[in-house]
């Protein structure tokens, strides 16, 4: 799992901005939104401008350098911080498997290529390297991949490298954390089905509702969320199968379909097809939903037990013990992420009203 992420000139974040998942309370409720001692899931309340859409790109810059999955072409435009000029961005991820923890760190250009890179694990320092000045030391990788040609120069990152060209056991802690950044997911859509990571193509976006039980199983969960509807397959008279909502005159779903509505397909198609999912970030996840679907939707991603879930949302009836607790909160700023536990001296009980509290400004600092 994800145990700290820091990124610092990147976008609006000229300076650093810190998430620390390691950061639990001993809450002795909601303890289905901890997993191995970390954070697993949480929601970002923030007000608009100060970045947590850039936090969600920040988090998955490190999928579009060490994977070949899937970036949506120019979400990461304008990479660089405005008032840095010609300076890098740095990130910073902390991962941790078991008692195993993995430390990487990188430095980027606007090209967004690599100007340094830097791996431990267990603080024992694997390589360092300068791109710019084309030195460092990478001692620490001959036990690791003893007769690999150690030769940089067309290398767009070592880490890539290794990984590519050795074989690890599957417990070894860098095919862990290969494997948890392979699987990582962040979307923000609506019907165009914006995505970062975890396939090189979704290409079954549409046809993947095709299957009986798939659709019967969609409809359910449009009737869990208050929509009512009959859903069936046609094949139009140019051969292609669509999705059409049922009646007297069959209506194209994605034509028809209110916003809502089309959120909750993409949410849906997600959920059924990426279920081994390692970290999923969802963007103004209920930006056009019903605050008691928002509830829903939270509860079903709760219960993803094996995938950590970062959500962002302006809902304040999500504020609520009931659904989370004070640790899992947290408030972004423009210098700044805190959660709701350190955001005040108060000590936050299972029967505090946190939706009062945010409103009145209590966790203001």
């Amino acid at each position: 799992m994800l145990k700290l992420f820091e990124v610092s000139g990147f976008k609006n974040f000229k300076d650093e901005m810190t998430i620390n998942f390691s950061d639990v309370r001993d809450y002795k409720f909601n303890n289905e939104c901890i997993s191995n001692g970390l954070l697993s899931k949480v929601i970002v309340y923030g007000k608009n401008s100060v970045g947590k859409t850039n936090l969600g790109l920040a988090i998955f810059d490190i999928v579009s350098h060490l994977t070949t999955k899937n970036v949506t072409p120019n979400l990461y435009d304008y990479y660089i911080n405005s008032d840095l000029r010609n300076g890098v961005a740095d990130f910073h991820y902390q991962f941790e498997f078991g008692e195993r923890v993995v430390d990487y760190y990188y430095k980027k250009n606007a090209k967004r290529e690599l100007a340094y890179e830097k791996l431990s694990i267990d603080d024992t320092i694997l390589f360092e390297y300068d791109y710019i000045n084309k030195s460092g030391n990478t001692d620490g990788l001959s036990a690791i991949a003893p007769t690999l040609n150690w030769v940089y120069n067309d290398v767009d990152s070592i880490l890539k490298y290794v990984m590519n060209n050795t074989v690890l056991d599957r417990h070894h802690p860098l095919s862990q954390m290969m494997n948890f950044i392979s699987n990582m997911l962040w979307f923000r859509s609506l019907d165009e089905n914006r995505y970062i990571g975890y396939k090189n193509k979704s290409d079954d976006y549409y046809e993947f509702i095709f299957d009986e039980s798939v659709l019967s199983e969609f409809e359910s969960f449009l009737k869990k969320s208050g929509i009512n509807e009959h859903l069936v397959v046609n094949k139009d008279i140019d051969g292609v199968k669509r999705l059409y909502f049922d009646g007297n005159t069959p209506l194209p779903f994605f034509r028809v379909a209110s916003s809502g509505t089309k959120v909750l397909y993409t949410f849906f198609y997600w959920y059924k097809t990426a279920k081994d999912v390692s970290l999923m970030f969802i963007d103004e996840f209920d930006a056009f939903y019903h605050f008691e679907l928002a509830e829903t939707i939270v509860d079903i991603i709760e219960k993803m037990k094996n995938t950590q879930v970062i959500l962002t949302s302006h809902n304040t009836n999500l504020l609520s013990n009931k659904i989370m607790r004070p640790d899992c909160y947290l408030i972004m700023t423009e210098d700044k992420i805190t959660s709701f536990a350190n955001a005040t001296t108060r000590e936050l009980r299972e029967g505090h009203n946190l939706e009062k509290l945010y409103m009145s400004g209590e966790f203001n600092e």
